[in-house]
């Protein structure tokens, strides 16, 4: 019995008349959480942390970014964007007082919702998140797939929707393909956990994020605009987890968004990498909690 993992799914009308899509895990009647996806994914990423949500008492409501899976693009979009975004979903399920998770990609998107909501957001969780990435310096630290992605989005769109939508297929089609391909850079402890997680696994989270492989490009060239505030302006407290062998975004990231954040921590762990969420949930949603 797995009392987490149903999927409930939802959407909501924002004022500009886009649709926002979500979906929710865990105990409908807890705590809320709510997740900021990491790249190349959607809400669905956090699917295996169901039956912890369910068994802390944490209703974990996952939406995805403009143009990823159940959500309408919006072109031209910064960082800051998200947070309006998040208002009108925590408006209309009648919420204040939530938690925010965002994994990788999804770091500067709950320090988004951190710095513009105020008392809104309890406590943010980031997971090996990245730095402001519209200065050069920091951007040529990016691992290398990324630094290509997020190049041949801003400068071939349409090639880069292309081998989205290929990327987006194998994901679909091959899913054991594409977790042992995620899992190639993995700690070895981390590959074993990517390749044994229930379904929906981080195959499925892909596919259905690049079903629309324009928004993935949309998202890539986003999260190297200014972000429109910065680290220093982010209020509340802030915990920074991040695994010292992480081959995706430098460890020292960590330490810096820990250092400018004014209310932050930093959780550096040895011998983890890019996946430690996956290793971790309890202690991760346990520290939403306090």
């Amino acid at each position: 019995m797995h009392p987490g993992r149903d999927v409930q799914q939802g959407s909501v009308g924002l004022a500009d008349g886009r649709v926002l899509g979500y979906r929710e895990f865990g105990d409908p009647a807890g705590f809320p959480v709510v997740n900021c996806h990491g790249g190349l994914v959607c809400g669905l990423d956090v699917a295996p942390f169901a039956d912890a949500a369910a068994e802390l008492g944490v209703r974990l409501i996952s939406p995805d970014r403009p143009g990823i899976g159940l959500s309408d693009p919006r072109p031209d979009r910064s960082t800051a964007d998200w947070a309006d975004d998040i208002a009108a979903l925590l408006d209309r399920l009648g919420l204040d007082g939530v938690g925010m998770l965002g994994w990788s990609m999804g770091g500067q998107y709950a320090l988004a919702c951190a710095e513009r909501l105020g008392a809104r957001v309890t406590r943010t969780v980031v997971i090996a998140g990245a730095v402001p990435l519209d200065d050069d310096e920091a951007f040529a630290q990016l691992n290398s797939m990324d630094r290509r992605l997020t190049r041949l989005s801003e400068r071939h769109p349409l090639v880069a929707r292309l081998l989205f939508a290929t990327i987006g297929g194998i994901a679909g089609h091959a899913p054991g393909v594409w977790t042992r391909l995620s899992a190639r850079g993995a700690v070895p402890d981390e590959a074993a956990v990517l390749e044994s997680l229930p379904a929906p696994g981080i195959a499925a989270a892909a596919a259905e994020a690049l079903e629309h492989a324009g928004g993935m490009v949309e998202e890539y060239r986003a999260w190297v605009r200014p972000w429109g505030f910065s680290p220093e302006d982010v209020r509340g407290p802030v915990t920074i987890w991040q695994g010292d062998e992480d081959d995706l975004v430098p460890p020292a990231w960590g330490r810096e968004l820990s250092e400018r954040i004014p209310d932050a921590r930093l959780i550096l762990l040895g011998g983890e990498g890019h996946f430690l969420g996956y290793r971790h949930q309890a202690e991760i949603l346990r520290d939403l909690l306090t």
